[in-house]
């Protein structure tokens, strides 16, 4: 199966730049040298190295295992050995210990080529491209085994809904080992053909670099990204000329997109999605978009709610529910745990993505948050932290908010707030709340902290917390 397009424009990480047919050349000495084996890891740094590495297996049709270069000694050695990798594909200046498999110095490598395919049509459509690691917050981190079709559907339905040509410019910062910023952010322009500029860090002052000097037309990012921007005045507008801003990988605040929106002339696209199921619901670059809300599914997907007992729950936009997916773009499965796998879908086959959200009588979707920390039931009231948060985050001293559910013996769980903000008190924070929304919506107890902790696509760790 031909998963990478034919022409294409360069590829550009943190000022190094290479032609698509060098890129192909050097991709296709990487595939020459791995042909056979069960599966590489990727030192996924932001770097044309970690590009050429992961191209060369999909040209070989080998399963690419990213690793992320700041993981732990822990996580790093359960996700080599987990996953069976045979080598480490990386620079040549990369750290392998003894007990880890050999290292294949990418930059060692002839950087020319014949330029071509390396024979990647002749894969077959559902042989496993990628194995991605999730984040593992409820055990080790499970391979998730991403097929070559379920890729190039997923992307396919992402051009037409962006209108995403070999015209645009794409720019990011973002890692190269999750689903955003590899799968959508550098097989997406490959598939596509149009031209990538990574940044090599998702600054805002790099976005607005890429959008002056080098024509960018279409930005990815995660909130983090997009309310520094919103921050900064004169840096977001330098994004007016841009045609597409994409938000993704954790919700946008509403108030950060009524911002971006005010300050760069683009109401940002909202999408959602799972490291299992890719990109499967989103707003369109020709249509509605709504704070707060994410859009309605893509081609070939379909979406349904269901209550805890398993029974359907109405699309009324009120009633909330775990979402379930059907698509083409879904996993084949978590790597040696087929009851993981078993246990992730319906009777009737529908992945329960673990994800409570509402669906409105016209199809959009709104994602209250994760089941297990985002759905907090207090006193006969299922309630949405992303509500309450979006209300805390309207407070102009407040900077950062998450909320979660914490044991009460009369509530059952009660809602609290962990804020970062400057002057102002707790008081006056569920005062605020409780004028904007439902009086049982309103935090019982506000946190005053410094900082939340994030993971590396900026989404805030809930089940740290309460470490602070």
């Amino acid at each position: 199966m031909d998963l990478l397009g034919g022409t294409g424009g360069p590829v550009r990480i943190a000022g190094r730049e290479l032609p698509r047919d060098e890129l192909f050349g050097w991709a296709s000495a990487v595939a020459a040298e791995i042909r056979g084996a069960d599966a590489v890891a990727v030192i996924a740094t932001a770097s044309l190295e970690t590009v050429v590495a992961v191209v060369g297996g999909l040209l070989a049709g080998v399963p690419v295992v990213p690793v992320p270069p700041d993981s732990g000694p822990a996580e790093r050695a359960h996700i080599l050995a987990d996953s069976g990798a045979s080598m480490l594909l990386a620079d040549g200046g990369a750290k392998v210990s003894p007990s880890e498999p050999p290292l294949l110095p990418v930059d060692w490598l002839p950087r020319h080529g014949d330029g071509g395919n390396g024979g990647n049509g002749e894969v077959p459509a559902d042989a496993t491209a990628l194995i991605l690691y999730t984040s593992g917050t409820t055990g080790a981190p499970k391979g998730v085994l991403i097929s070559r079709s379920a890729i190039a559907a997923g992307l396919d339905a992402l051009a037409e809904a962006w209108a995403w040509t070999p015209g645009d410019v794409l720019v990011h910062g973002l890692p190269l080992f999750h689903v955003h910023g590899l799968v959508l952010g550098v097989l997406g322009p490959l598939r596509v053909g149009s031209p990538l500029v990574h940044t090599g860090r998702p600054k805002p002052e790099l976005y607005a670099a890429a959008a002056q000097d080098d024509g960018g037309s279409l930005f990815f990012g995660v909130p983090t990204v997009w309310s520094r921007t919103a921050a900064d005045p004169s840096t977001a507008e330098a994004l007016r000329g841009a045609r597409l801003l994409v938000s993704g990988s954790a919700p946008l605040p509403v108030p950060v997109f009524e911002r971006l929106s005010a300050l760069t002339g683009h109401r940002p696209v909202e999408r959602y999605g799972m490291t299992e199921t890719l990109i499967t619901i989103s707003a369109r670059a020709e249509g509605d978009r709504r704070p707060g809300h994410v859009g309605t599914p893509l081609h070939g997907v379909r979406t349904r709610l269901a209550a805890e007992d398993g029974s359907a729950v109405p699309s009324d936009g009120e009633t909330p529910g775990e979402l379930h997916v059907r698509a083409p773009l879904l996993f084949k499965g978590y790597l040696n745990r087929p009851e993981a796998t078993a246990k992730s879908f319906t009777p009737d086959g529908w992945f329960r993505t673990g994800d409570i959200a509402t669906i409105g009588p016209d199809g959009w979707h709104r994602i209250v948050g994760r089941a297990s920390t985002d759905l907090i039931k207090s006193g006969g009231y299922r309630i949405g932290a992303g509500e309450i948060e979006n209300a805390l985050l309207a407070h102009p001293a407040v900077r950062e908010a998450a909320v979660v559910g914490t044991p009460h013996d009369d509530l059952g769980e009660q809602v609290t707030a962990y804020v970062v903000a400057d002057g102002v008190g707790e008081k006056a924070l569920i005062d605020f709340v409780a004028e904007r929304l439902s009086v049982h919506k309103r935090p019982r107890v506000v946190h005053l902290v410094g900082s939340l902790p994030r993971n590396a696509m900026g989404k805030v760790v809930k089940t740290r917390l309460s470490e602070l």
